[in-house]
């Protein structure tokens, strides 16, 4: 990754692109992120950027904004933020301008339906690959794995736990809230670490 104003213009042009092609909402947005920061340019390591989703998830507003500012703000500080935060919304924001004064003419038109009815399935995936690499990360340890060949060893036993413990409470305890859970979530975060 270049550094100074070439790497903050590669960096918005990266959000620029998860923003042009993450239709379907944050999570399809954060497995777009991923697939570039982490698996491609190798700018933030696995975990560190699943602890970043984790964290705005967790912070009120769109996930996906979020966590593009976090990435910016990790990458190259307050303006990073600035600059991969208008990266995300700049191609929202065009393409709905756009929809907005030609929509009403082409909506009943049986390519733009089909359309539409073709995104449903690709975002129901895009969000299906975010949540199995939250899991991944979030309740195996394949290093361990790899390093004792026990298949036993290829669960994280207490997030696991309390992963059941919280889902159990969402749905046995009618009138909890979900922000308990979150900060639950964080606690024991905090103490696992």
């Amino acid at each position: 990754m270049l550094t100074g104003i070439l790497g903050l213009l590669q960096l918005f042009v990266i959000f620029f692109y998860v923003g042009l092609f993450a239709i379907g909402g944050g999570l399809v947005a954060a497995t777009f992120m991923q697939q570039v920061l982490v698996e491609k340019y190798a700018l933030i390591s696995a975990e560190k950027f699943y602890s970043m989703l984790a964290i705005s998830e967790s912070t009120p507003g769109p996930i996906g904004i979020n966590l593009a500012t976090y990435c910016g703000v990790e990458l190259y500080g307050p303006v990073g933020g600035i600059i991969t935060t208008i990266g995300e919304i700049l191609p929202s924001l065009i393409i709905v301008m756009l929809i907005s004064r030609f929509f009403s003419n082409f909506q009943k038109k049986p390519l733009v339906k089909a359309a539409f009815n073709g995104l449903r399935p690709a975002t129901a995936g895009m969000v299906l690959v975010a949540m199995v690499n939250v899991f991944k990360v979030a309740l195996l340890d394949i290093e361990a794995f790899k390093a004792s060949g026990s298949f036993p060893d290829v669960f994280q036993w207490k997030q696991i736990a309390f992963y059941a413990v919280a889902l159990a409470a969402l749905f046995l305890i009618k009138k909890m809230h979900p922000v308990f859970i979150v900060l639950a979530g964080a606690v024991f975060g905090m103490i696992l670490l």
